[in-house]
Order: structure tokens, then C-alpha cells, then sequence
């Protein structure tokens, strides 16, 4: 873990290496994910049976490559009823949110005759992966399936890797609760290969979403543009700004929270209070070893974690906003100046008791985020990746002999002959300054 002092003269150089330090060294997958993606492409249902069977060890057949509702409705039954009721209030709380972010058509009408709006469309078919067996996370499935459903796409089609045969029955729960029935028990680059290219027994999408390990993220990179994509994501990260009233513990909890998804996640406390830091580690190095996780949350506290102090909280506003963190968690007794200075984050929780956490399952905004930094350019999964905007023009009589000549002006200036043309053709009878 990192302890650094913006009094410290040596603070720059130390902050630099800390916004660099997981910046990606790279297992290089792309040449054979390449090759699994030529394969699918080429051979179809043939190669992607033969790859499940070479990484997952499930052998599939066309009959048996897509779950059937019997097999869904099985493994939903074994499920406790109170965990399908809490399955059922996230999905509620995330629905009921995604809704709230639909947008409106637009349609106005100028003074030159012109009507001009824009209309919003949904994908026809997206493309949901799901990471499976023992990695499996049914709010994931919420997550990404909901958004999608909220925003009209009528076909969602889901691939969850099965190793050995195995999967969650939460994840199958979670998807039939998000109104999600196509599913297909493949996954890998192999997976992402199909629904973007298409197979006998899967067909192709149109976008892809969801997370997954090096191979599907560099899959879902080398399909892009023929086919849309979320994101390309890296690993988790939260900020904390917590002042020395908070419970050391809470804190302590809030960083671990992160630093137990992976060994490259990363958790940052920034606070003004020096004792509070040396607080806060301590608790850290008690509650650690308790948890199930605890050698990958060790393994990112210790080579990702960081403490920073701070002498005053305007000085923490440049160097959260240079982090860009996917998550910011406010426990300050006044947040307000810093909800308001700090501009790039993917998702910020406000107040002592709103830990992280709570936005991973059951506050309603999406927990797919932007990572390694991209939130200064990039937000959350939404309703809007699953929509389209398509602009339209309807032109009034005597509009285009009203705003044409510019156009024909502009065209000829940049030599388009035809489109001067297309538009002096129009202008009728002595108005038409572009001959043949």
C-alpha cells in the first residue's frame, strides 16, 4: 500500500506513479483470439462446439447448445425464496430507475418552412455475455439486461459459459426475471464470435455487452465496428474521501469491497486527517484476513492500495479528477463542494452510510461503469446504448427556394457538382444557378 502527502516535495512524482501504476502490461491474447474468431466466423456451429468442448470440457450439439425453459425452471425452483425476493427488488429498483432515462422525441419547426426533430429506435438484438461457473454474477445480468429491455430491444440473447456443467441458477433467475429466455451455454472469445458473426444455432446481434476475462474483452475489441460494443473493461476501483469522524471500520470495509473482486482492483483513501489514515490501515490489516477472499484482496490493497493526505479538501478536487475513478464514495460532513469540483467519475455515492456496495445491487443506477480513467470521457451503461437517434427534415412549399441557395453555394465551393445540383433543381424556374 502507497502512502503519499501532498506536502511532501517528492508528491508529484509519487502521484504520477500512482495514476500509472495499473496501466495495462499485458497479457497479449489478440493473435489467438483471432484465431478463435476466424474459426466461428468461417466454420460456425462446428468450431464453437469444438472450442467449448476444448476450454469448457461441455460437449454440445445444436439440440442441446440453448438452454430450454424446462432446464431454467428446474434450477430456479432449488433457489431460496428470499434470495429470488431480493433478486426481485434490485431488479425492481434498477428497472424503475432505467425508466426514468428515457428520452423524448423531438420535433420543431423554423421560421424558413423547415420541420426538424430526431427520434429514438432500439437495437433489434443485443448480445449479452454473462461470466459463468463459479464466477458468476446474477446482478451483472440485471444490470445489463434491464437497460436493454427498458429501452424496447425486442430480442436479448444471452451466453454463459457452463465449465464442467456448471452454473449458477441465481444467473438463470436473474435473466428470466429481466425477461431474458434465449440462452445459450457457450462462452469465451468463442462466445462473443458468435453472437457477433452468427452461427447456425445462434444468430448474429448487433450489439454486445457484459464483462468477462482478457479473451472475451479482447474478442469484444476485435469485433467492434461489425458489431457495437459496451466497453472494454479493466479492473475495479473506488475513491474515498472520508474526514476523521467516519468509523474507521466502515472505511476499512469500503476499500476492501473493491480490492476483494481482483488482484489488479484498485482502492484509494484520500482524507485531511493524518490519524485517521493511520486508523483506517490498521483496520484495514485487522478485517483483511476474515474475509473469504482474502489473498485477493491482499494482493490489490498491497500493490494498488494507496492513502493519500490531504491539508485541506480543495486540494483533494485535481487529484480525483485526474484519477477518474469508476466509483467515488463522499463521506465528508459537508460533500457538497466536492459533489460539486469533482467532474470526472462514473459513479459517486453521497454521505457516510452509502457505501460502494449498495450501488452493485440494489440502488437502481447501473454498476457498469468506466475504468482505468475513462470517466473523463465516458459513463455508465444506460438505456441510451441500447437506442438510436435517427434526425428527419420535412421541408415546407417555398422552404428550400428560402434556404437552397446557401446550400448550393456551399456545395460548389466544395466542388460537389451534383449535390449543387440535387438541391438548384428544386429552386424553380430563373433560380437555379447551376447549369449542366
Amino acid at each position: 500500500m502507497i502512502r503519499l502527502s501532498s506536502a511532501d516535495p517528492d508528491f508529484a512524482a509519487g502521484f504520477d506513479s500512482l495514476v500509472s501504476s495499473r496501466a495495462e502490461a499485458g497479457l497479449d491474447v489478440s493473435a489467438p483470439v483471432a484465431e478463435i474468431l476466424a474459426a466461428v466466423r468461417a466454420d460456425g456451429d462446428e468450431a464453437l462446439f469444438r472450442l467449448t468442448a476444448r476450454f469448457d470440457r461441455v460437449f454440445l450439439t445444436p439440440d442441446t447448445v440453448r438452454l430450454s425453459a424446462a432446464e431454467i425452471d428446474r434450477a430456479c425452483a432449488t433457489i431460496d425464496p428470499a434470495l429470488l425476493e431480493a433478486l426481485d427488488l434490485a431488479a425492481h429498483r434498477i428497472e424503475r430507475f432505467h425508466r426514468l432515462q428515457m428520452p423524448s422525441d423531438l420535433a420543431t419547426a423554423d421560421e424558413a418552412g423547415l420541420s426538424l426533430g430526431m427520434r429514438w429506435t432500439p437495437l433489434d438484438a443485443v448480445g449479452l455475455y454473462v461470466p459463468g461457473g463459479k464466477a458468476a454474477y446474477p446482478s451483472s445480468v440485471l444490470m445489463n439486461a434491464l437497460p436493454a429491455r427498458v429501452a424496447g430491444v425486442s430480442r436479448i440473447a444471452m451466453c454463459v459459459p457452463t465449465p464442467d456443467g456448471q452454473l449458477d441458477p441465481l444467473v438463470l433467475a436473474a435473466a428470466r426475471r429481466a425477461g431474458v429466455h434465449e440462452i445459450y451455454r457457450v462462452g469465451g472469445a468463442q462466445a462473443v464470435g458468435a453472437l457477433a458473426f452468427g452461427t447456425r444455432s445462434i444468430p448474429p446481434v448487433d450489439r454486445i455487452v457484459g464483462p468477462g476475462n482478457a479473451y472475451v474483452a479482447e474478442a469484444k475489441r476485435q469485433v467492434f465496428g461489425h458489431v457495437g460494443i459496451d466497453s472494454i473493461a479493466g479492473p475495479s476501483e473506488v475513491v474515498v474521501l472520508a474526514d476523521g469522524i467516519n468509523d474507521p471500520d466502515h472505511v476499512a470495509l469500503d476499500l476492501l469491497a473493491q480490492a476483494e473482486h481482483d488482484e489488479m482492483a484498485q482502492s484509494i483513501l484520500v482524507t485531511n486527517d493524518p490519524a485517521f489514515a493511520d486508523a483506517v490501515t490498521g483496520a484495514v490489516a485487522r478485517v483483511l484476513p476474515t474475509l473469504p477472499r482474502a489473498a485477493i484482496a491482499d494482493a490489490s490493497w498491497r500493490d494498488h492500495g494507496a492513502v493519500i493526505v490531504v491539508p485541506d479538501w480543495s486540494a483533494a478536487w485535481p487529484l480525483v479528477n485526474r484519477l477518474a475513478p469508476e466509483h467515488l464514495q463522499l463521506m465528508l460532513a459537508d460533500p457538497e463542494p466536492a459533489f460539486a469540483a469533482i467532474r470526472h467519475a462514473g459513479a459517486i455515492f453521497i454521505g457516510r452510510d452509502c457505501p460502494e456496495a449498495i450501488g452493485d445491487y440494489v440502488a437502481g443506477p447501473n454498476h457498469v461503469l468506466p475504468t482505468s480513467r475513462t470517466a473523463r470521457f465516458a459513463s455508465g451503461l444506460s438505456v441510451f446504448d441500447f437506442l438510436k437517434r435517427t434526425t428527419w427534415v420535412r421541408t415546407a412549399p417555398g422552404a428550400i427556394a428560402r434556404v437552397g441557395p446557401a446550400a448550393v453555394a456551399l456545395a460548389t465551393a466544395e466542388g460537389l457538382q451534383a449535390h449543387a445540383r440535387s438541391v438548384a433543381a428544386r429552386l424553380g424556374p430563373g433560380r437555379n444557378p447551376v447549369t449542366p
